[in-house]
């Protein structure tokens, strides 16, 4: 099974095949993780309102230190690049905090909270 630079015309259709395959899993995986994601930021919502309720502060660098290296140790069991794990944690850490100020500024000022 060989390939050619020119374009789709000329390969192997069994390439084609392995490819169509290949590309169907990959999109199930990325609907998976985009469904894990919303049911993770609806509980990270119900913290922050618990938050703002109790007037904890919307971050807590040492729960999101302890996530880290648990992230980094997941990843390393499973043969995941731990820095492209922690940057990934990073990324949704600071999304979850800038939810959060935004659900403590709106129950600060006797406005309904921020739901997104």
């Amino acid at each position: 099974m060989t390939t050619s630079s020119t374009g789709t015309g000329d390969v192997d259709p069994a390439v084609l095949e392995e490819l169509a395959r290949l590309r169907d899993s990959i999109d199930n995986i990325d609907a998976a993780v985009v469904h894990m994601l919303a049911e993770r930021f609806k509980a990270t919502q119900q913290v922050g309102h618990l938050k703002a309720a109790h007037q904890l502060p919307p971050a807590d660098p040492a729960r999101e230190a302890r996530q880290i290296a648990r992230l980094r140790a997941l990843a390393e069991d499973a043969k995941l690049d731990p820095a492209f794990a922690e940057k990934f944690l990073n990324f949704i850490i600071a999304e979850v905090i800038h939810h959060h100020e935004r659900i403590a500024e709106g129950a600060g000022n006797g406005a309904a909270p921020a739901t997104g």
